[in-house]
């Protein structure tokens, strides 16, 4: 790999056989927008509801969902435009526009930030996995014991070779997603619909929370290219974004208010976490469970591709040892970080606050900061005012927000576990 971040769209099932290829129709990209966006951030989405209040929340999850469409949008005009000036090969990932806008600093940069985008998501697998099989043993056995038993079979998976066809154990986490919001809305109906029962706004401090919580919800930018690339009409890209957002972010306002109401001040940063220990929840905990651990390894790919770049890079001279030893030696890395995340995970204390952790820093750097800095830079002469202070407004906003919220998000964390 030429220290080039892999667009997340290549672990995507739905996007395997179509990247590049220009055969997706509308409705098959569609899907693909469907499948890589709802991820396992849908399930800490009543808490968020709970902390800040309906009303803020939904208007974040509006705001996420534009920002995050208006930043892949922006970022197929640059390629458009770097194609248009004979730059082709400028399509396939946020590193290639770093490389083009400020040389080997700027791939580096964005290579590091989604990284840690990348690393985030997968701490919060192992978060996700442990509390929940911990909540089936009803606290018997501790989460973190739970993550430390797994830690063994990941470290193994990390010598098979053929992980890409791990992938589709990502759709098969959708489908449990699904059948995990179906169950907790049958616990509202059960429970009765009283809509009073739910704030509307809670405190100031709040609104950071989820706002962090709902850009790591709509986090897609790295796939913005090779969704693009896969349709057969890369013009209806755009209407086919715009919708698949906008049943995402009705989804996700659904869901998290309703959560919210069935669970009210008892409600858990994991909604799994509130439904009743039966055999139907159980299946569905553990389906959860399995299909994330299969798709650790293949969300894993990324890190493991840029760090063997880097170390690639740094010895340019081929003084690394033999092919064997690269071999044993690759392998060794790809352990020492599966390790490596899995402790961080045992030692942060709460989904919900992680993950708004993550939205706060990387992703919110992903979904303002960038597209706008790139925009600026490649349009910089053809750029009215109006375009210039909207870009300088997202950056200013994403890093502002990026301060602030990530602070806000790791005192919470702290002050959780005294």
């Amino acid at each position: 790999m030429a220290i080039s971040f892999p667009d997340v769209g290549e672990d995507v099932p739905l996007l395997e056989g179509h990247r590049g290829t220009g055969t997706a129709s509308a409705l098959w990209t569609f899907g693909n927008v469907i499948i890589s966006v709802l991820g396992t951030g849908v399930l800490g989405l009543p808490y968020a509801f709970k902390v800040s209040g309906w009303a803020v929340t939904s208007a974040a999850m509006l705001f996420c969902g534009y920002v995050s469409y208006y930043s892949m949008m922006l970022l197929v005009k640059c390629k458009i435009e770097l194609a248009d000036q004979e730059h082709p090969t400028i399509s396939r990932s946020l590193g290639d526009l770093g490389n083009f806008t400020h040389g080997n600093i700027g791939r580096t940069v964005v290579d590091i930030v989604q990284l840690i985008a990348q690393i985030g998501s997968c701490i919060s697998f192992f978060i996700f996995i442990g509390q929940n099989m911990s909540s089936i043993f009803t606290g018997t056995i501790q989460s973190y014991v739970i993550i430390l038993s797994l830690l063994p079979f990941q470290v193994l998976l990390t010598w098979v070779r053929s992980l890409p066809k791990l992938a589709p154990f990502s759709t098969f986490a959708t489908f449990c997603n699904i059948l995990a919001l179906a169950l907790v809305i049958k616990d509202d109906v059960d429970n009765g619909l009283d809509f009073h029962k739910v704030k509307a706004y809670t405190n100031f401090r709040a609104m950071f929370f989820c706002f962090g919580v709902g850009l790591y919800c709509f986090e897609g930018i790295p796939m913005t290219f090779s969704l693009e690339a896969s349709m057969r009409n890369p013009r209806r890209f755009g209407k086919v974004l715009v919708l698949a957002f906008s049943l995402i972010g009705l989804i996700y306002i659904t869901f998290g208010y309703l959560g919210c109401l069935a669970y009210q001040e008892k409600t858990l940063d994991i909604i799994t976490l509130n439904l009743p220990n039966d055999w139907l929840t159980i299946v569905v905990k553990v389906g959860l469970c399995i299909a994330l651990f299969f798709t650790f390894p293949v969300m894993m790919i990324p890190v493991y591709e840029i760090f063997e770049g880097w170390i690639i890079n740094w010895d340019q001279n081929s003084v690394l040892p033999r092919p064997n030893s690269q071999k044993y030696l690759s392998r060794g890395l790809h352990g020492v970080l599966v390790l490596t995340i899995g402790f961080v995970a045992i030692w942060v204390p709460e989904f919900g606050a992680f993950i708004s952790v993550v939205g706060s820093t990387v992703c919110a750097m992903l979904a303002l900061v960038l597209p706008a800095f790139f925009h600026m830079q490649i349009f910089k002469n053809n750029l009215s005012i109006l375009q210039i202070s909207v870009d300088l407004l997202l950056i200013t906003c994403g890093v502002i927000f990026a301060i602030y919220g990530t602070y806000d998000a790791l005192l919470d964390m702290y002050r959780s576990r005294e």
